[in-house]
C-alpha cells in the first residue's frame, strides 16, 4: 500500500466520521497518452475540491460534474472522457469532451458515499417504536429524544437524548422529524422539533390535534410558514390503523421524500438535450 492510497483512505475514514457525503473516482482504463492510468483514485469532496490525482483539467471538470449528480442521486456511474473527433464504442457510458493535445481518453468510475439518513423521533409511543425499529433497519440512523424512563425501549436507536432538546444532534438540521409522543409533552416534543429547522417535520396526530397545537405555538412566536409546513396526520394516506402500519406509512412518505426530491433537483440542473460527448471545462491534459 502506498502513501497516496493511506493519505486517500485516512481522508475517506475521516469524512465517514463526520458523516460527510463524497465521491470515489477510480480510473479503469485509459487508451492513448493520458497523464493518469488505471488504477489512480480520487476523492472527491460535496465542494467539488478533490483529494488524489486523476489527471489534469478535463478530466477533473467531467469528473466534477459526475461526482456532483451522483452525490444527489446516489447511484455510481461510468463516464468517459475523449476527443471529439473520436467515435463512440456505443457503449452506453456518458461521456464527456477533452480537449488535451495528447488525445488520449480516460474511463472513470464514480462512486458516491452517503451518509445514512437521519430519521429523529421524539417520543416513546407504539408509533415511535415501530418506526424506530422500521428505520434503523432500511438503513436510517435514528435519534431517539424521549423521557428518561421511555429510552430503554429503544434499544434499535443509534442515539438516544434524554429530553427532547433534538438540536442536540449534529444532523437534525438536515434530517426527518418524526413526532410520536401522542399525549406525552406534545407541544414541548413539536416545538423542539420546529427549532431544528429541519426540512421534513411530521407529527403523528389527528388534524384537529395538529391545529390546536399550532395554534398554541402560533402563540408563543413560532414562525407561520414552519407550522404550516407540518406533516399532519403523518405518513401516507395508506388506511394505516396499527402502531406497525403507521410506521410504515410514515417510513414510505419519508422515502419518497427523499428519494423524489433528489430526482427533482437532478431534473432541475441538468441540461436540456444534452449532446452525447459534454463540453469539458477545460483545455488542460487529462
Amino acid at each position: 500500500m502506498t502513501a497516496e492510497t493511506d493519505r486517500l483512505i485516512d481522508c475517506m475514514a475521516r469524512m465517514k466520521g463526520e458523516n460527510r457525503p463524497f465521491a470515489v473516482a477510480t480510473v479503469v482504463r485509459t487508451q492513448d497518452a493520458t497523464s493518469a492510468k488505471a488504477g489512480a483514485k480520487a476523492v472527491l469532496r460535496a465542494d467539488g475540491t478533490i483529494e488524489g490525482w486523476i489527471g489534469g483539467g478535463c478530466t477533473q471538470g467531467a469528473v466534477r460534474k459526475a461526482a456532483a449528480a451522483a452525490l444527489i442521486d446516489g447511484r455510481a456511474r461510468m463516464i468517459r472522457i475523449r476527443p471529439a473527433d473520436t467515435e463512440s464504442d456505443g457503449t452506453e457510458i456518458a461521456e464527456y469532451e477533452s480537449k488535451c493535445p495528447s488525445g488520449g481518453t480516460i474511463d472513470v468510475f464514480v462512486d458516491p458515499v452517503l451518509p445514512r439518513p437521519a430519521l429523529l423521533i421524539a417520543g416513546a409511543s407504539p408509533t415511535a417504536q415501530a418506526l424506530c425499529d422500521l428505520a434503523a433497519r432500511a438503513g436510517f440512523a435514528v435519534t431517539v429524544a424521549a423521557l428518561p424512563g421511555d429510552l430503554a425501549a429503544f434499544t434499535q436507536a443509534d442515539k438516544r437524548i434524554e429530553g427532547f432538546d433534538l438540536a442536540r444532534d449534529s444532523r437534525a438540521a438536515g434530517g426527518f422529524v418524526v413526532v410520536a409522543t401522542q399525549g406525552k409533552r406534545d407541544r414541548e416534543a413539536l416545538a423542539a422539533a420546529l427549532a431544528t429547522g429541519a426540512p421534513y417535520v411530521a407529527f403523528v396526530g389527528s388534524r384537529k390535534k395538529a391545529a390546536a397545537l399550532k395554534e398554541e405555538l402560533a402563540a408563543t412566536g413560532a414562525e407561520p410558514a414552519r407550522l404550516a409546513a407540518i406533516r399532519s396526520p403523518a405518513g401516507l394516506d395508506i388506511g394505516a390503523a396499527t402502531p406497525e402500519e403507521i410506521a410504515v406509512s410514515i417510513l414510505a412518505e419519508i422515502v419518497r421524500e427523499r428519494r423524489l426530491g433528489a430526482t427533482a433537483i437532478e431534473a432541475a440542473t441538468a441540461t436540456p438535450a444534452e449532446p452525447r460527448i459534454a463540453k469539458g471545462d477545460s483545455a488542460c491534459c487529462n
